[in-house]
């Protein structure tokens, strides 16, 4: 319908009529309206397919003009010379004099109210920048929406980049085009998980989430998926009427691959090595080199953000850059094809081992939060080189290395569980069959390393035979070898299973003995502070609380020297734990609640748990049981995401059993249950919200507060606990 009058609806122009139903982009669209309404040009941009034409038509539509909506494909206009003819042609302008056709235009537009449409500029953008911004100058009632992969770079022009389509919006674009392509697709139970997999490997890009709906005449949702990492191969035959640059995925990104310069193209493979988000400094280590110096990469990046490949976020971590996993893989296949892969596959591998050492030596500091927010941030790229090094021949050790030097992140920051995967697979019979005897001393520091933090990962879980097993190889082998280091880590973890299953006197030795250790070789961090708190809740179990109390204040004051908030945090619910076997439970829930703000903050899991457990006691003490059993509802949700609750052992289930005994007491078993499934009910976020909001002081209603000091909590026993399934809860006296 290019050139031909719209008369069939309350816009004229020359938009063409939808043939199909336009889904989702519901707040784009409003969004668009709203910059459309406040600025006089406009620029819709995005990566290839991701829906920047359909958008923009139909927001134009929905807009309208007094004189009408016109629209202008430039994608098949390859001479600069004749960007103001295909205006002209589009406005079905008829000009037979020597007037030259910009001055046409200014003649035709100057009295008139419309809303040009300007769609795939991007490879003239010079001729076009310049010629829109001479438009907008002389036709006050004209309004421009540009439709590009990158700016004008006009004056007064407002940017409005589109992202893919939500996981919702793809699964129903999807839907609605596989149902118009085959009678009788429904989206059912049968197919959803597979049909929601699909749009989510494909990005949301709306181009492949049709083009994958058009293969369902031949192929099932399930089939599709399983083909997709030949996506480019796959998702190809869009409609004859479509684009000759929407034809297929591999066309569309295509064109944006040949508008850059070679230096761009370069880069754009590169940067494929990236398995997530990245910075800059990242990009300048990995990316630069053999034709492209570190001090041209800034450039570099910033033409491809500009040209839509990749995106730009604010992030807790600071600015990071995105590439969509369907152009990444484009730019994968050019870095293979240049046999280039293989080195900056090391490149990258080499920029998160030492990410992860500085991370780990920055971890006791006041940089702990920093800290944590980058190792979160770049979690796709350490999962990445990972990967890489526990697949890769003579790469293992590496593995190794980098599995055990996030012991803080997987321990500190809430994952537990997939600490555990990567370090036992580093430490996997074979993982290291291809390393020479000769590198085998020095690749064998790194498999002791992963040891200790793969039995202290288990230790946590609950799993205590895998944990041994783990500890007692690390010691036998630093042993062997004189690694005194090692020695003193395994010593210190296996102390900490004699803590959590209820060996209090072997705990008080060997973490004694480990403390010493470390003293010896100098060694002083958030585990070595770790293993002083351990000590403390040892001598405070078996009635030493005074002791408790002067290893945790020798804690704290360390924390406070160096900016540690970690290791506080634990250190604060020992300390806890004393005020409240002392009677004031006031200060007891002053000291929690630092303790699991703090746990909170770092996504610990295990800190976060003990300290609501704790402060429930603490709230049933002070009169309010019902409040009580919520929070032991919202604890034993969070367990099973830990490992065993309360390590089943009885010296940490103590304070659980006393507070569900006087809870049930004064609430009674019924109700006591339902505020057990009321607190089950809320999720982690909103559980510390309110065991954060609870005032210090008695509530309306609530009983006395007991005066003067409690016994200590643990089993009249004081033995080891039998299985993880022992149950304690007596306490002494």
């Amino acid at each position: 319908m290019q050139g031909s009058q719209r008369t069939d609806g309350p816009t004229l122009g020359n938009l063409p009529l939808e043939l199909n139903a336009f889904v989702g982009r519901s707040v784009e669209l409003g969004r668009l309206d709203r910059a459309l309404g406040a600025g006089r040009l406009v620029t819709v941009t995005g990566m290839g397919g991701i829906g920047k034409s359909r958008l923009a038509a139909h927001a134009a539509a929905r807009k309208g003009a007094r004189d009408g909506v016109w629209r202008v494909e430039l994608a098949s206009v390859h001479d600069p010379d004749l960007v103001e003819y295909a205006l002209v042609e589009a406005l079905g302008l008829t000009d037979h004099t020597a007037r030259p056709p910009r001055q046409v235009l200014l003649e035709h537009l100057a009295e008139r109210q419309l809303l040009l449409v300007l769609d795939g500029f991007e490879h003239l953008v010079e001729v076009c920048a310049a010629l829109v911004g001479e438009l907008l100058r002389g036709v006050p009632g004209l309004r421009v929406l540009a439709v590009g992969r990158r700016p004008l770079d006009v004056e007064g022009e407002r940017l409005f980049p589109l992202a893919p389509l939500s996981e919702t919006e793809a699964v129903e674009l999807f839907a609605e085009r596989a149902a118009a392509g085959v009678p009788g697709f429904v989206l059912d139970e049968d197919n959803r998980s597979d049909v929601r997999e699909l749009c989510r490997r494909l990005d949301g890009i709306p181009l492949a989430v049709e083009l994958a709906a058009g293969r369902l005449r031949a192929l099932s949702p399930g089939q599709l998926l399983a083909r997709l990492d030949d996506r480019f191969r796959l998702l190809s035959g869009a409609g004859r009427d479509a684009l000759p640059r929407h034809r297929t995925l591999r066309t569309a990104i295509g064109w944006s691959h040949e508008l850059c310069t070679p230096q761009e193209r370069l880069l754009w493979s590169r940067l494929a090595v990236f398995a997530g988000p990245f910075d800059l400094e990242a990009a300048e280590y990995v990316c630069s080199g053999d034709g492209l110096h570190a001090d041209q990469v800034l450039d570099v990046l910033g033409e491809l953000l500009a040209q839509s490949v990749l995106s730009r976020e604010e992030t807790a971590a600071g600015v990071r850059f995105r590439m969509l996993d369907t152009v990444r893989a484009y730019g994968f296949g050019w870095l293979e094809a240049t046999g280039d892969a293989g080195r900056l596959l090391r490149r990258h591998r080499d920029w998160c081992v030492g990410l992860a050492t500085w991370c780990e030596l920055d971890w006791f500091s006041p940089r702990q939060g920093e800290v944590a927010a980058r190792v979160e941030a770049e979690l796709p790229n350490l999962r990445a080189a990972l990967e890489y090094c526990l697949t890769e021949p003579g790469e293992g050790y590496l593995g190794q290395y980098l599995a055990g030097s996030l012991w803080f992140y997987w321990v500190g920051c809430g994952r537990l569980s997939e600490g555990r995967h990567w370090l036992e697979r580093s430490v996997e019979p074979g993982a290291e069959s291809d390393v020479d005897d000769a590198e085998s001393g020095a690749h064998g520091q790194p498999r002791l390393k992963a040891l200790w933090v793969l039995g202290y990962v288990a230790i946590l879980q609950g799993d205590r035979v895998p944990a041994l097993a783990a500890l007692h190889e690390c010691r036998e082998e630093a042993d062997r070898t004189g690694n005194p280091v090692a020695a003193a880590y395994a010593e210190h973890r296996t102390g900490c299973l004699a803590l959590v299953t209820d060996d209090m006197p072997r705990a008080e030795s060997l973490l004694r003995s480990a403390l010493d250790r470390y003293r010896e070789i100098g060694e002083l961090n958030s585990n070595v502070l770790m293993g002083q708190v351990e000590l403390a809740m040892a001598v405070a179990f078996r009635g030493d609380l005074p002791g408790a109390v002067k290893l945790c204040e020798d804690v704290r004051r360390v924390c406070e020297d160096h900016g540690e908030r970690w290791a506080l945090a634990y250190a604060l619910y020992v300390l806890a734990y004393e005020a409240w076997s002392e009677g004031d439970p006031v200060r007891a829930r002053s000291l929690l609640a630092e303790c699991l703000a703090g746990a909170h903050a770092f996504r610990d899991l295990l800190g976060t748990v003990l300290a609501i457990e704790l402060l429930a006691l603490v709230t049933v003490v002070q009169g309010d049981a019902a409040e009580a059993a919520l929070l032991q509802g919202a604890a034993a949700r969070m367990w099973p995401s830990v490992g065993l609750p309360l390590f089943g052992s009885a010296y940490y289930n103590a304070p659980h059993e006393l507070c569900e005994a006087s809870a049930r007491e004064r609430l009674g078993d019924e109700r006591y249950e339902e505020c057990v499934r009321e607190g089950a009910r809320l999720g982690r976020d909103e559980a510390v919200a309110r065991a954060l909001g609870r005032p210090g002081g008695r509530r309306l209603g609530a009983l006395p507060e007991p005066r003067g000091p409690r016994p200590v909590l643990a089993p009249k026993t004081r033995e080891p606990a039998a299985s993880p399934t022992r149950k304690g809860g007596e306490t002494a006296g």
